[in-house]
């Protein structure tokens, strides 16, 4: 079984006391991946996020629970095109070198 590699962006919610206490109670079950402090741009998962709040918004009527909002959420995550996710990761290598360009700041991604 592989190991999982959960990773995060240093947001605060993430540098929390609990969250590194339980990184290190695990540190033999899960590789924590370092990623660069709250970076966006390196980010993919942050534009599908966009793509599913866009979807989820679209829906009428709206979700009037919790597990109604699951189920809707689970339905517009499979209809995202794996091929936009393809996209997505190979725009990566873009992504960093645009990061550096820019020395860390803003980039067109």
């Amino acid at each position: 079984m592989e190991t999982p590699s959960p990773q995060d962006d240093n947001a605060p919610i993430h540098t929390a006391r609990i969250v590194k206490e339980w990184h290190e109670e695990h540190s033999n079950e899960v590789e924590h991946l370092v990623w660069p402090a709250q970076s966006p741009d390196l980010n993919i998962i942050e534009h599908l996020w966009s793509v599913l709040e866009i979807q989820v918004r679209r829906r009428f009527p709206p979700p009037s629970s919790l597990k109604e909002l699951e189920g809707i959420l689970t339905e517009e995550w499979l209809k995202i095109p794996l091929e936009t996710i393809h996209k997505l990761y190979e725009s990566i290598p873009r992504r960093i070198e645009a990061v550096i360009a820019a020395k860390g700041g803003p980039t067109p991604y």
